[in-house]
């Protein structure tokens, strides 16, 4: 299916800017803030999730693994969305990147919407 010029626009900007918001977190748990990791109790699988979380979305910015970039990052925002709720703490932060996650995915893969 053909995508309009200023569809695949907007799909690039959006992707890109969630990517970079993807890899900002994980450079969080790598580098910037790793103690943020203990108060969940993840903070021995701190490696384990960045590198999940930077793959997710490497596969997400680029259009032939789109597809299963959303299918990662909709994954990861879900287990995101549980411990904000476990740890009383405001899903509306995951919430909305995952909504955002799943706009771009309709977005920049239309023939979702028909299946």
């Amino acid at each position: 299916m053909n995508i309009s010029k200023t569809r695949q626009i907007i799909g690039w900007i959006i992707s890109g800017v969630l990517t970079v918001l993807f890899l900002y977190s994980a450079a969080g748990k790598l580098f910037l803030h790793p103690e943020q990791m203990g108060p969940m109790h993840l903070a021995n699988w701190r490696v384990i999730i960045a590198f999940g979380e930077i793959a997710s979305a490497l596969l997400f910015l680029f259009p032939r693994t789109n597809v299963y970039g959303t299918l990662l990052l909709s994954s990861y925002m879900g287990g995101a969305i549980i411990i904000h709720m476990t740890g009383g703490i405001s899903i509306l932060l995951p919430a909305v990147v995952l909504i955002m996650v799943w706009v771009i995915g309709f977005i920049r893969n239309p023939e979702l919407l028909k299946k």
